[in-house]
């Protein structure tokens, strides 16, 4: 009904509206009346009847107006008419996950959200992904932002229908009703948004009646943390924390928040109460404001159009049409701009959710229809300085800024081109730059930086990001108007970089240190923006010869109009070697120099630019060449070089850490592109042009140096000496790089690719690098692209790593030819380790030490005069001074780096000259160097060819003698090619050389041999190491079966005793073989004294970790809590929760671990964060040797040696049978508990069932002593008391209780933990299908047996009488008729637990009052023999009634077992009534076989450790089938070969038994199914699978939904490996109470699904967490590597990531083997914790 009267209500308010004459203003008075009758008439509304009213009431109403029927129908007409888009546009949150296809997108920013990326063609490409930071959307569908595959299979248009839609034209009436409609919601929206009165609204909108209701409105900020706000909310407004913690949540998330309603007085107080209380913890107040309730109400119907507008929007392309239309049409107003203007400019002003609103609508509306997108980009580039000045003032996130959205229209190529020829964009993005940065201008019109504001200055730096998006495609085709625009903004870019050049000039500080560092970072980080920015300006003017021309003529204006004047004083002449050169003079020492020269490096890369197009050629009709002064050209850029040079000469220690900053980033791959590698273009530009002399002493003028090489200048200050080595090195160095580096095209014929390929072999030759590592030493395009992928299999082959590290390239053999020592982009530190590196790989070869200059190739024509820089006079009057030094060995004059250097040089010219003569005949060849280092100064035997010679004899030279040798080598082939000699005259030249070089050729003949055979040696060495190792692998068994100290003796006994007792290898029963005498000495790893093992010694302890584990649950996330009357006396087939304890094998004195453990106490509680990583308060520790975590000890007990006299054993046996020892254990426990209770019970009797169970003759109290009893063993002191500190731990832990030794559970948790460990380690050795004896590490056996002897000894330290009392209550499992009513049935007991228990429990029946006595040897033989029989049996029958998984199975071969298996199974079947009888009795033999297995398993490694009887080989053998293991288990375990036979031997005794635990009321109900029951063998647990490609999980996360949140804000998807479950972590959202506590989703998910140990997988990160407990936890690497094997945490570098199995295993593992807490322990201690990280909130 109610329904009826909206749809009449909507269809006459529509009608109305349609009859007005103006409609428009009659929609507004209706929307103005209704708003405030539905919005903020409380304080906290409720969101879902308030929705419901708006739809019924505001909504409705308009859509029936705009369709004008009834909206549902009028949809549907309009869908049938119109296809769906081809854009997609799906708007991304912060976090998302985003992907961009490396080969196809046009530049970095095309993106495809992650369900369009899993429909493309992109999948199989090189893509990359990583997070949004929000705002941005798919550009799926968008033609011009791939160059294949644009669509998706969902958006691909297909028919030609799809592409209709884009002139989808709709019918004129609802056409106009929709134009209407949108001008007076979308003005009203707008009027609201940008409204800034308080307390009234504009006339039209004025309420009737004015309430006295007002709004107290906090407005969110970047300035005031969470904590801030809610201290103040809970102070101003009188509200608890949570309700203040809900409020800046959505303030944070919304961007403002209504805190208080009230009347305009109370609101008003609040308002200045919250002022203060903020100014009191910041400077700045928290914005607030009072609203009046009509604002407030009207404001809030504005921000649910926007959702309204985007639904309606989507219905049609042609109401998104229309919606542009309106939002971009100008204002009738005149002066008004258009609406979406309106908003844009008042974006800044307005919170977080506004602009959000705004932000959609243009991306829905707008940015979709390509017409409008440019009328937009018209609008928005008119705006653009406004924008950015206001975003610059702003205080939020760029994301939530307008100026976000420049990234969606300045990268598409049409638009770019479009606004630069009608807008001149880059004119109008410089000049905001400019403007903004105007401030920082000085006197000289240049920037310095001081003291400015990091903020703004960032926010700034944001607008280069525009400059970059308008020039990342260059254009194929230019007009006239573009190279006009273009050309234009090129000059005002120009003007920015005149601003820089020559900016924050440093001066050299003398005398004392600098007091105040100068601000030099905004300088680097502007520089760094720019970088791509210069690349891609010069780019952009090589695709056309005219624009390049024109630009290199703007640039050289520029240059000549700095006005940073280079010389304050006269040219004046320099003389060296008759040569003239006339400059003024300057030294970087003294006068001002600035490092920043963007204008001379811009002109050095237009330069090479015009080499590389031939434009060079035209360059006369463009510049005078008069105008082109090389000299002055270089000036700057040489100053740059050496003022570097002096730095590293450390001439300029005084001026600080910054310029030693500068220099180091000067370097770096981040700026030297632009900086360095520039500055060296230009000297080469220069070098190419100015005569050789000349330019070389203009250098040694620079580096003053020219004094030194001139003259004979003499020195005694030690200090200046090593500057002048040090500047001689540079110097020299800077000449290797000016003849050497040509890798540059246009400089000479290489690529681009030829470039990159360079590049990467000298990286490694450095060491072998993982593909990230290369990546960061390669400088990245704008694309964010290096090329090293095209490049790497060239050069590089590709190491693949292992289950830790990552995969490595080595560098090809064939590419070592390449490698320059002196490789211009080598740090210090890389020359130097590339250098030893490839001196030992040079000598692993076998070859000599000399690393030879690499042939370089030839320079291009405009370069190729360089070359005679080599055979100047002056270089070589250089290098002859440089050698001289040397060979008179003035120590203080040279250095070995000068020689290596020069040796560099003179390599460079011959090779140079040889490739010279290859090419041309002797006549044509002018390059003369071999000729000049030959006769300049042979006359005095001082020609550099000479030195050389003589050089050969220095010892200080040693090192470099071979690279001596391969240069005179070079001299005399370079020789012979000038003179045509022939090889065989060469090798006579060869043997007639300097009388020196005879001597050292014998030496070096003899250091050769020597080294031969050192290498031989060591090769042999090698070898035997390498067999022993062998030996020992193939024998491991053999090494980890010694004790640590064994004695040869002991083992020899041993041997001796097996072959007497005839090899028996039985641990149970009448038959046990002895057990071994040894003695075992053991040495502590705190005192390093030995000690042997002894009961009655001070006690030997070991160290050991106690934690609950659900490595083995069978119904993971159940907890213990129900079980309480059952555990821990019974543990629960599903083995829930366990308590392991494991051990690294380190062996202590108790004493000296008391103390120990004692200092670490003292110690660690001074340490910073030291909670994180041990509980001292829990008693952990790390072991003092492998750092392992541990929590406490357990006492080494010796086994006890046994000899059973085996004619007694089987007297005994025929006296002692089952039956008669049922009877005499239930006289005993009858007894006990007669005295236990007192006179009353004695009358008690033994009921018939016991009668019919144990035959004639009854027994009385103390028959059980008659088997034999003897002393119990004695323990010292200082074992007993280490008994009690282990079972403390293992009590405490694995009931989560206060540590309590009195506590009856504290022997059950002993027993506990023993088969637990046990079982853990039997799944382990299964799982990995090792054999069951002698697989174990020596450290897991040690612990495994110290655990078990514990366990055992431990009831020495327990009231006997508890312990009576649990026997009895574990054998009333096994005996009905000793059972209460709290007794477990067979169904709900784990038999291993319930066999240790009574195995370790039973010597407490022969405790007596007066007197301690334990069985005898023949009295536990029997004891452990009847209990493993009547366990094995219940176990059986156990296996058979949890199976339900059966099909009938018949025939097979039926023997003997078969027919016990079908007569057991016929057997139960009758006691239960419930049971298939279509089963056939192989089937039943197979299925318990398999069923038991484990369970004998986990018994014979339990034996074999309480015994110490060695096992039968087949148990330790991999060749033995699964038939002969059985047999060998059972032989073992002194159990039939066929274990249904045991049923056979006791049939009498069972099959009563079988009627009671088949009669129990639990079976029946799980034969019914109404109890759940755990099939045998148990499933082996496993982590979850995860998918190989990990875009799959990431798409799963995409699609996570957090159970307790309806927004859309970014979540952590967090997927637990256990079990597979997705958690929202690190959300407030899903924070829980565990233990009082508040805790994060993981927190809690772990204390139920792994007893408080986790292991997560963080999705969105690719990032593990191992948790151990709610204060600890760790990140580990994620198993997902991509093609290089390495990991990707955050999804820093985004490549592909694929499934690592082995590194998966290793992940389950550690799982597995109970190693997470001591990997979280690890890791912890190695990272320095300074902020303590809440891993509780996970």
């Amino acid at each position: 009904m109610a329904e009826g009267e909206t749809s009449l209500n909507g269809l006459e308010l529509s009608k109305r509206w349609r009859d007005a004459a103006d409609c428009g203003a009659e929609m507004l008075c209706f929307v103005v009346e209704q708003v405030p009758q539905i919005y903020c008439l409380e304080v906290e509304s409720n969101s879902q009847e308030e929705e419901e009213v708006v739809q019924s009431r505001l909504l409705q109403p308009l859509e029936w107006f705009l369709f004008g029927e009834d909206p549902q129908a009028g949809l549907e007409k309009l869908q049938q008419g119109s296809a769906s888009s081809q854009l997609c546009g799906r708007v991304f949150k912060e976090g998302e996950t985003v992907y961009s296809c490396r080969d196809c997108a046009i530049d970095p920013t095309c993106v495809l959200c992650m369900d369009c990326f899993q429909d493309s063609v992109h999948k199989g490409h090189r893509y990359k992904m990583h997070a949004s930071s929000g705002g941005g959307f798919c550009d799926c569908g968008d033609l011009e932002a791939w160059k294949t595959g644009p669509c998706c299979s969902k958006h691909d248009p297909g028919a030609a229908t799809a592409m209709e839609t884009d002139e989808c034209v709709l019918e004129p009436g609802l056409h106009e009703r929709a134009q209407k409609l949108f001008q007076v919601l979308l003005r009203y929206a707008t009027d609201l948004l940008v409204w800034e009165e308080s307390y009234e609204l504009a006339a039209e909108l004025q309420p009737r009646v004015k309430e006295d209701t007002y709004y107290c409105v906090l407005y969110n900020d970047e300035h005031h943390s969470y904590d801030h706000v809610i201290y103040t909310l809970q102070r101003s407004v009188q509200c608890d924390h949570s309700e203040a913690h809900t409020h800046t949540a959505l303030i944070d998330k919304e961007g403002r928040r209504a805190v208080k309603r009230g009347k305009l007085r109370s609101c008003q107080q609040a308002k200045d109460l919250i002022r203060s209380h903020s100014e009191h913890i910041s400077l700045q107040p928290l914005r607030v404001e009072i609203l009046h309730s009509a604002v407030m109400a009207h404001q809030s119907f504005a921000m649910r159009l926007g959702a309204w507008f985007q639904q309606i929007i989507g219905y049609s392309v042609g109401f998104r049409q229309v919606f542009c239309q309106v939002a971009l049409e100008p204002s009738s107003e005149g002066d008004q701009p258009s609406l979406i203007s309106r908003l844009m400019l008042h974006d800044s002003r307005l919170y977080k959710g506004a602009r959000k609103f705004i932000h959609e609508l243009i991306f829905c509306s707008l940015l979709m229809e390509t017409e409008y997108k440019r009328r937009f980009a018209i609008e928005f580039t008119k705006h653009y300085k406004q924008l950015q000045k206001d975003y610059t003032l702003d205080d939020h996130e760029r994301s939530i800024s307008i100026t976000a959205l420049s990234v969606q229209i300045f990268t598409v190529p049409t638009l770019a081109r479009q606004l630069i020829e009608e807008g001149n964009v880059i004119k109008v993005i410089v000049d905001t730059v400019m403007e903004l940065l105007s401030e920082h201008l000085d006197a000289n019109h240049r920037f310095h930086f001081q003291g400015y504001n990091s903020d703004k200055f960032f926010r700034i730096q944001v607008i280069f990001h525009d400059l970059r998006y308008i020039l990342i495609s260059k254009p194929s085709v230019w007009t006239e108007e573009l190279r006009t625009q273009f050309l234009e903004g090129f000059r005002v870019f120009l003007g920015l970089l005149h601003c820089m050049q020559g900016m924050e000039e440093v001066k050299r500080q003398f005398g004392q240190h600098i007091e105040v560092e100068p601000e030099w970072e905004a300088g680097f980080s502007i520089q760094r923006q720019l970088r791509h920015i210069l690349v891609m300006f010069q780019d952009w003017c090589s695709s056309d010869e005219t624009v390049l021309l024109l630009s290199f003529r703007e640039c050289h204006r520029a240059l000549m109009r700095c006005n940073n004047q280079p010389f304050q004083s006269e040219a004046t002449d320099y003389y060296m070697c008759k040569h003239i050169l006339h400059v003024s003079p300057y030294k970087v020492s003294q006068e001002p120099v600035s490092i920043h020269l963007p204008i001379s490096r811009a002109l050095a890369g237009l330069y090479v630019q015009l080499c590389y197009t031939g434009a060079v050629k035209r360059l006369h009709e463009f510049l005078d060449p008069e105008s082109c002064d090389f000299t002055w050209f270089a000036e700057h850029p040489l100053r740059c070089v050496v003022l570097a040079a002096q730095v590293s000469a450390e001439m300029w220690r005084r001026n600080g850490l910054s310029l030693v900053s500068q220099v180091y980033y000067y370097h770096d791959v981040k700026c030297r592109d632009e900086m360095f590698d520039k500055d060296v273009i230009m000297l080469q530009i220069a070098a190419s042009k100015m005569d050789p002399n000349h330019f070389i002493m203009l250098i040694l003028q620079r580096f003053e140096l020219f004094d030194v090489f001139n003259g004979s200048l003499a020195s005694k200050d030690q200090e200046l000496l090593k500057q002048w080595n040090r500047l001689t090195e540079e110097m020299l160095y800077l000449l290797i790089i000016i003849v050497g580096e040509r890798y540059v095209p246009g400089i000479s014929h290489v690529t681009k690719e030829d470039v990159t390929m360079r590049e990467v072999i000298h990286l490694l030759c450095i060491q072998p690098m993982a593909h990230s590592s290369l990546v960061k030493g390669l400088p990245e395009n704008e694309s964010h692209e290096t090329g090293l992928e095209t490049v790497i299999p060239k050069v590089a082959t590709f190491k693949k790593p292992g289950v830790s590290g990552h995969g490595l390239y080595e560098v090809k053999k064939e590419c070592l030819p390449e490698f320059n020592p002196f490789f211009f982009h080598y740090s210090k530190s890389q020359h130097s380790k590339a250098e030893d590196a490839q001196k030992k790989r040079r000598t692993q070869e076998g070859s000599d030490k000399a690393l030879r200059p690499p042939v370089p190739p030839p320079f291009c024509p405009a370069f190729s005069s360089i070359v005679h820089l080599l055979c100047c006079d002056i270089l070589i009057h250089i290098l002859r001074r440089v050698l001289q030094r040397a060979v008179e060995d003035r120590a203080t004059y040279w250095t070995e780096a000068m020689i290596q250097r020069s040796l560099h040089l003179i390599g460079q010219g011959l090779l140079e000259e040889k490739a010279q003569l290859g090419a041309s005949t002797v006549e044509q060849v002018t390059f003369d160097f071999s000729l000049k280092a030959r006769t300049i100064g042979s006359e005095h035997r001082k020609s550099v060819f000479h030195l050389l010679s003589k050089m050969t004899a220095l010892p200080s030279l040693e090192a470099q003698k071979d690279m001596i040798k391969w240069t005179l080598q070079m001299f005399e082939m370079v020789k012979c090619l000038r003179e045509k000699s022939s090889p065989a005259a060469s090798m006579s030249v060869e043997q007639t050389k300097p009388e020196e070089i005879v001597p050292d050729k014998d030496k070096a003949e003899r250091k050769r041999k020597a080294e031969a055979a050192k290498l031989h040696r060591q090769k042999i060495m090698a070898q035997m190491s390498a067999m022993q190792k062998n030996f020992i692998e193939s024998h491991k068994m053999l090494y980890d079966n010694m004790p640590e100290s064994s004695q040869g003796e002991p083992v020899a006994s041993r041997e001796s005793c097996a072959m007497e007792l005839g090899e028996l290898c039985v641990a149970v029963g009448p038959q046990r073989g002895s057990t071994p005498a040894e003695r075992e000495v053991l040495t502590c790893i705190l005192c390093q004294e030995e000690q042997e093992v002894q009961a009655r010694s001070p006690a030997m302890v070991l160290t050991a970790c106690v934690q609950r584990s659900t490595v083995l649950t069978q119904c993971r996330g159940k907890t213990l809590a129900n079980n309480e009357t059952m555990y821990p006396l019974f543990m629960p087939p599903d083995l829930a929760v366990g308590t392991h304890t494991g051990s690294c094998g380190h062996v202590m004195h108790a004493t000296c671990w008391q103390k120990y453990f004692e200092a670490v106490q003292n110690t660690t509680r001074n340490r910073l964060h030291a909670e994180l990583i041990i509980d001292l308060e829990n008693g952990e520790y790390m072991c003092p040797l492998c750092k392992s975590l541990c929590n406490t000890v357990v006492p080494l007990i010796p086994l006890e040696p046994l000899t059973l006299n085996y004619e007694n054993a089987e007297l005994v046996g025929q006296l002692l049978t089952l039956p008669r020892w049922i009877q005499i254990l239930s006289a005993r426990i009858k007894g006990l508990k007669s005295v236990a209770q007192g006179p009353e019970s004695s009358s008690e009797t033994i009921s018939d069932g016991d009668t019919a169970l144990c035959g004639e003759g009854q027994p009385d109290f103390r028959s059980i002593l008659s088997f034999g009893v003897k002393e119990p063993r004695k323990y010292s002191d200082s074992i007993a008391e280490m008994l009690v500190v282990c079972a403390t731990t293992v009590h405490r832990v694995g009931l989560q209780t206060g540590p309590n030794e009195l506590c009856p559970a504290v022997p059950v948790m002993s027993w506990n933990t023993c088969a637990f460990t046990i079982q853990a380690i039997e799944n382990l050795l299964q799982e990995e299908d090792k054999t069951l004896f002698g697989s174990l590490q020596n450290r897991q056996l040690a612990g495994l047996k110290a655990v078990v002897q514990f366990s055992a000894t431990q009831r020495l330290k327990s009231s006997q009488a508890v312990i009576q009392k649990h026997f009895t209550d574990m054998l009333g499992a096994l005996l009905p008729t000793m059972s209460s009513e709290s007794t477990p049935s067979i169904l709900e007991v784990d038999f291993f637990h319930l066999l240790v228990g009574l195995v370790l429990a039973i010597p407490a029946l022969y405790q007596e009052e007066a007197v301690d006595l334990q069985p005898s040897a023949v009295s536990s033989a029997y004891n452990h023999l009847y209990i493993l029989h009547l366990v094995t049996m219940a176990h059986m029958v156990q296996v058979l009634l949890s199976s339900t998984d059966d099909t009938a199975v018949f025939g097979g071969e039926e023997g003997e077992a078969e027919r016990a298996a079908a007569e057991l199974y016929a057997a139960v079947s009758q006691c239960t009534g419930g049971l298939r009888s279509d089963v056939s009795g192989s089937s039943v033999a197979d299925r318990v076989r398999r069923g038991v297995t484990p369970f004998l398993r986990c018994a014979a490694l339990f034996f074999n450790c309480l015994t110490g009887v060695p096992p039968p080989e087949e148990l330790s053998s991999t060749t033995v089938t699964s038939q002969g293991q059985m047999e060998a288990l059972c032989s073992y375990l002194a159990l039939p070969c066929d274990v249904f036979q045991l049923f056979q031997e006791h049939r009498g005794t069972v099959f009563p038994l079988l009627q009671r635990w088949c009669g129990h009321p639990a079976v029946t109900k799980a034969l019914k199914g109404e109890m759940q029951t755990i099939s045998y063998p148990r499933k082996r647990n496993r982590l979850i699978e995860l998918p190989e490609d990990y875009s799959a999980l990431l798409n799963q996360a995409s699609h996570f939904q957090c159970p307790n949140s309806t927004d859309d804000e970014r979540k952590h998807p967090t997927l637990c490996l256990f079990c597979g479950t997705i958690l929202c972590s690190q959300s407030t959202c899903c924070h829980s109470q565990l233990d009082g506590e508040e805790v994060g989703a993981c927190t809690a998910h772990a204390a139920t699904c792994g007893a408080g140990v986790g292991m997560f997988l963080r999705i969105r990160e690719c990032e593990m967490v191992l948790m151990a407990s709610k204060t600890r936890g760790s990140t580990y690497p994620a198993p997902y590597l991509d093609d290089y094997g390495e990991t990707d945490p955050q999804l820093g570098r985004g490549n592909p990531l694929h499934l690592c199995p082995e590194r998966y295993r290793k992940l389950h593992q550690l799982w597995q083997q109970h190693c997470i807490l001591e990997e979280i322990a690890r890791s912890l201690e190695v990272v320095n914790v300074m902020f303590a990280f809440e891993w509780q909130m996970l």
